[in-house]
């Protein structure tokens, strides 16, 4: 039996990649589950399923007999009413996985953050992993959460717990079982959903490559050190374009104004939400999107010889996916 390595978040986007890669490695998976999770993206593997929650005391007795953890798991949300939940999960819940870790004499953890934790620069600024903005200015609870959650992470490291952080920035690809907003942004391309698009940029990276980081990050990843998993930066129009250029459809053509999905967005949250009405926009997301989020994945590449598959592989993938898997309709 090969080296035993417990997951969390294995049934999601990023972690259901790891576990095919760990299980193609050699490895043997054990992945935590919480009891109402669909088990759809690991259906027919050979992983051993625990179910639990990341805040369970006991945590640390499942973890016995691993040697490496894979923190992945994290509540994502970008509505606010949403935040208790974002810091029970995200912050406490990666405290007890480090406190349960570390009881259970795990020898090595890769700790899942993200860009998020990380902030952006100036307008169109790419940053790297030196960067940080101050957690007051990040915005939403979704990316404090991801910041504190990392705190967490190198305050164990600064403990003497051998943890690495990552920080991937927007993975494409299989498996996005959610989907993601990433993902939700293909799917609205494919079903002719998206007449016009908001002028914003990301960094995107082959969710693949994202897992294959974690396993180098585990490798070659200095402790108490942190790594952007991050591949191509593009305009959101740069994005879609390709998608025209893979699918035949044609690309929106016109921007919205910024002034109309923010106006939405707050009717929609602090308007009908109180009133019992399911938001449609997250008020946090449009906010987002008002300045590029562009990064610098160099450190990664050198020090960990992380790879930067072509993107337009990652998203021909994904589209296959979303079509093979009923997401898109007829």
């Amino acid at each position: 039996m090969g080296i035993r390595a417990f997951v969390t978040g294995g049934t999601g986007f990023i972690g259901a990649n790891l576990v095919r890669l760990l299980l193609e490695e050699g490895y043997a998976v054990r992945s935590l589950v919480r009891a109402n999770s669909s088990l759809d993206n690991l259906r027919d593997l050979d992983v051993e399923i625990v179910k639990g929650d990341l805040n369970d005391p006991d945590l640390w007795r499942q973890m016995l007999g691993c040697q490496v953890l894979f923190h992945v798991a994290a509540h994502y949300s970008l509505w606010q009413a949403d935040q208790e939940a974002l810091y029970r999960h995200n912050v406490l819940g990666t405290r007890n996985v480090l406190a349960a870790a570390r009881k259970a004499g795990i020898e090595r953890i890769v700790y899942t953050s993200s860009v998020a934790a990380i902030g952006v620069g100036a307008q169109g600024e790419i940053v790297d992993e030196t960067h940080q903005s101050p957690v007051e200015e990040l915005i939403g609870h979704y990316k404090k959460s991801k910041f504190l959650a990392e705190q967490e992470a190198m305050r164990a490291a600064r403990a003497g717990l051998d943890v690495v952080v990552v920080n991937p920035s927007t993975p494409i690809g299989p498996l996005d079982i959610k989907p993601t907003p990433t993902g939700d942004i293909i799917l609205r391309f494919l079903r002719r959903q998206m007449p016009f698009y908001v002028d914003t940029g990301l960094n995107f990276i082959d969710v693949r490559d994202v897992a294959r980081g974690h396993l180098l990050a585990l490798e070659k990843g200095q402790a108490g050190d942190r790594y952007i998993l991050g591949h191509q930066n593009l305009s959101l129009k740069q994005l879609l374009d390709q998608l025209a250029q893979l699918t035949g459809y044609s690309a929106p053509q016109h921007t919205v104004p910024a002034w109309l999905p923010l106006s939405v967005a707050w009717i929609d949250e602090r308007v009908l939400a109180p009133l019992g009405k399911q938001p449609s926009i997250p008020l946090d997301g449009v906010r987002m999107a008002d300045k590029p989020m562009y990064y610098n994945a160099t450190k990664a590449v050198r020090e960990l010889g992380l790879p930067q598959s072509p993107l337009i592989t990652a998203l021909k993938d994904a589209v296959d996916w979303f079509v093979t898997q009923g997401y898109v309709g007829s």
